[in-house]
Parts: structure tokens; C-alpha cells; sequence
């Protein structure tokens, strides 16, 4: 489980790489923008909890810096725009995925135990 959550967490950031850095007729549309960014970033926290399950503080500190600087690498983009808002709905989505993450992962263990 923890190789599969480590390979999916691995797409999951090279598809938010691609999808945040690339010209904008390129992105994939599926929804409003703030729900694709905040699942993006929910399944992606989920998968680094879950491949990193006794990681929390660096898994949580990985998900915010990746937020923050791909938002601001859009700088170079000229037809891409950089903003706090995004950045803060991307690490908050992140974080709460880790957190369901974590809630799953501790879980799994108190179910292992009994």
C-alpha cells in the first residue's frame, strides 16, 4: 500500500506540475478552477500521507512549499497569473488531505491491533 501511495503521490505532483506550469489552453478543464486545484491537492496530500504515513510534519511542510512555489513560477507564464489565494486554497486542500490521510493510516493501525 505504501509503494502504490508513494507512485500515485509521484503522478499526482507531475500532473499538477503540468497542469499549473503549462500554457492555459493546455490545462485539463473538468470543474471551476478552485475545485480542480483544491482536489488536485487533496488527493495529493492523501497520497503523501498514506506513502508517508510517519512523516507528517515533512509531508505537511513538502505539500505547502510545492503550493507556493509552482504558484509563483506562474510569474513567468505571461498568460498565467500568480496569486496568494490560490496558493492558500492549494496548501489548505494538501494539508487536509494529509490530515484525512493521517485519520486513515491511524485507523488501520488501532483495526491491525485488535
Amino acid at each position: 500500500m505504501i509503494k502504490l501511495s508513494r507512485i500515485a503521490a509521484l503522478a499526482l505532483l507531475a500532473i499538477i506540475v503540468f497542469a499549473t506550469l503549462s500554457p492555459i489552453q493546455m490545462r485539463p478543464h473538468i470543474a471551476p478552477a478552485n475545485v480542480e486545484r483544491a482536489l488536485a491537492y487533496v488527493l495529493l496530500g492523501l497520497a503523501m500521507a498514506l506513502g508517508f504515513p510517519n512523516r507528517l510534519y515533512q509531508t505537511v511542510i513538502f505539500v505547502v512549499v510545492i503550493a507556493g512555489v509552482l504558484e509563483l513560477l506562474q510569474i513567468i507564464d505571461p498568460g498565467r497569473h500568480a496569486r496568494l489565494i490560490d496558493a492558500l486554497v492549494k496548501a489548505f486542500a494538501g494539508v487536509i488531505g494529509i490530515v484525512v490521510g493521517q485519520l486513515l493510516v491511524r485507523s488501520s493501525r488501532r483495526i491491525g491491533e485488535k
